[in-house]
């Protein structure tokens, strides 16, 4: 099974997909029966959520077929039974998903939304105006590994069930981030030759080599979301919330690519004109998955063009602060907020004219 199932879990399944007993599990892993008992029944009762129940349908196919000692019951009613059951994720594509969502869901009033006839997850924000707004798509299993790990939990159960992060799921999120940026400072610092993700050290726009540090906002918070807060006088935001949409749609996007290991890394040629400066080949829109995502994004860079291109990539995408964004610039002082708004506003035309374009959020 993949790492990042609990040990709880492993036992239930154990006990219950190969009726082992109790006794013999607790002696294997050398614990009291009564504590393997408990978490069996803990996880029996666990499987009232509709995403822990399909997520260990998805495990116990991975129980070999000749030590099962029933058949793997088939989904529910709830989980759609004319579809098939995907395979759960492995640690990686976990880890980079985890990270992705869970700090989409450390945003103010952010839930992970899910219902039976719905294929993926999404994450919903509440915006200033009494609405809300989808910023990530999520998996189907993805979800359900979150669930498992106790990263997330179902506050508002029904037809269209609600989840929010736990503490367990901050903490979790806080760890991971800060893993991250360890890496990247020691693969910069020629102490690592790992990967660096999608927020780590990259190329400035002029090309100089410079290190693009990494953002120190907190998980829920963001250049644009900073923004979004401030006001003026009369009360108006200096970021209305279709401009916050149309930055949100950019970063999304930007997400998704990431998780093609062939995209991975420095964006910044987008900028400079190293790729065709045409539009993509037409039905590029209607693909899916990270080659898709990935053509948005450089359409978005391209119409934005030099400058406006620089700072929506990195206050929105890179999440790297106005301050530093203008300083790595050569702009003045408190000008980048301005030039983001307007960055943001050619952004919001770009997409509009798109219209609901495939794979995009609206």
């Amino acid at each position: 099974m993949p790492g990042w199932v609990p040990e709880a879990a492993r036992h239930y399944l154990v006990h219950t997909e190969c009726g082992l007993s109790i006794r013999a599990i607790a002696r294997s892993v050398s614990r009291h029966p009564s504590t393997v008992l408990r978490q069996v029944r803990r996880w029996e009762i666990l499987r009232d959520d509709i995403l822990i129940d399909e997520a260990l349908i998805r495990l116990a196919r991975l129980v070999p077929r000749e030590v099962r000692r029933r058949e793997v019951k088939e989904p529910s009613d709830m989980t759609l039974q004319e579809k098939p059951i995907a395979a759960s994720p492995d640690d990686d594509t976990f880890e980079i998903e985890a990270r992705r969502v869970l700090r989409r869901l450390c945003e103010s009033g952010a839930v992970l939304a899910v219902a039976p006839e719905m294929d993926k997850a999404v994450v919903v924000r509440d915006t200033t105006g009494g609405g809300t707004t989808r910023t990530a798509v999520v998996e189907r299993a993805v979800a359900q590994a979150l669930a498992v790990k106790d990263w997330i939990a179902c506050v508002e159960p029904g037809r269209v069930a609600r989840y929010r992060i736990t503490q367990a799921g901050r903490t979790a999120l806080g760890q991971m981030l800060a893993a991250q940026e360890n890496a990247a400072r020691g693969a910069a610092q020629g102490f690592a030759e790992a990967q660096n993700g999608f927020d780590g050290p990259g190329l400035t726009p002029a090309g100089q080599g410079a290190e693009r540090k990494a953002p120190r906002f907190a998980p829920g918070d963001s250049p644009m979301a900073a923004l979004a807060r401030r006001r003026d006088r009369d009360g108006v935001p200096f970021l209305a919330a279709d401009l916050v949409a149309a930055g949100e749609r950019l970063r999304e996007d930007f997400e998704l690519a990431q998780m093609d290991p062939r995209v991975r890394g420095n964006w910044d040629h987008v900028l400079t004109g190293a790729i065709d400066g045409g539009r993509p080949a037409a039905g590029a829109d209607a693909m899916g998955g990270s080659s898709a995502a990935r053509a948005r994004v450089e359409a978005a860079l391209r119409e934005l063009g030099p400058g406006l291109g620089d700072v929506a990539l990195r206050c929105c995408c890179h999440l790297e602060g106005l301050e530093q964004a203008e300083k790595a610039m050569g702009w003045s002082a408190r000008s980048g907020k301005i030039v983001l708004r307007i960055a943001l506003q050619r952004l919001k035309r770009h997409y509009a004219g798109l219209g609901d374009a495939a794979g995009m959020i609206g």
